[in-house]
């Protein structure tokens, strides 16, 4: 466990220092934030009451799916795994840390857009705190899962950016983070429900009791696919 501890500390330090993670967690999440979060009060003053969970959906799906994947890529798809190997660290290490890692950088950006989020737009805090903050970690610990999945399958940088790409559109455009989810045509209405960004943001702002549920059984599953794709690591 102290090797663990120390593992995530260290990889926490690495990522403050990495271009990438620092790009994909803080600096786009946060520019957009500020940005199309001006837009969206001003364009209808109602969006005041979902922007706090909508940039959250879109900090989350952003840092996770462009952020993890390469990480994940270059300890598995690289001579870094043998350095593991060398030094007697399990196979999981390295996702573990670098899940965690991003897990609190997220959250951190998480909660800097929740505390700015009233004082620059005025939004609207969520009506049922402790709920937000569940589907925020739940939709965190999903989506991170699926980035870790992309790094372990995918070595080439220009694919794992298409794949994420091929996630990532319709987790923004589908759920109603950017317009009201009601716009889009039905049958679309019912394909959002395949991403876990609109049970989430569903679950951030109707608070029905199945969302959450879902989405951590969800991430059990996806925990099972990733330990079939470890052991598969440590054959080859």
């Amino acid at each position: 466990m102290k090797a663990l501890l120390y593992g995530i500390g260290l990889q926490f330090k690495f990522d403050i220092r990495s271009k990438g993670m620092l790009i994909t967690c803080y600096i786009v999440p946060l520019v957009f934030f500020l940005f199309m979060g001006g837009i969206f009060t001003s364009i209808d003053p109602n969006a005041t009451k979902t922007l706090i969970s909508s940039m959250t959906v879109f900090t989350i799906i952003m840092s996770a799916l462009f952020g993890v994947p390469p990480a994940v890529a270059e300890i598995y798809g690289t001579d870094v795994k043998k350095v593991y190997k060398a030094n007697g660290a399990p196979i999981w290490f390295g996702v573990i840390s670098q899940f965690i890692s991003s897990f609190i950088h997220t959250l951190i950006c998480c909660l800097i857009v929740f505390a700015l989020s009233p004082l620059i737009f005025k939004a609207e805090l969520p009506s049922n705190l402790l709920w937000y903050f569940l589907s925020l970690v739940a939709l965190l610990a999903v989506t991170l899962a699926i980035g870790c999945i992309f790094g372990l399958l995918i070595k080439q940088q220009a694919k794992l950016t298409m794949v994420a790409m091929a996630i990532f559109l319709p987790s923004t455009m589908l759920p109603g983070i950017m317009f009201p989810a009601d716009m889009l045509p039905q049958f679309m209405q019912y394909i959002a429900y395949a991403f876990p960004a609109t049970i989430a943001f569903k679950a951030m702002t109707c608070f029905q009791v199945w969302h959450l549920p879902v989405l951590f059984g969800i991430f059990i599953l996806l925990c099972g696919v990733i330990a079939l794709l470890l052991k598969f690591k440590i054959k080859r």
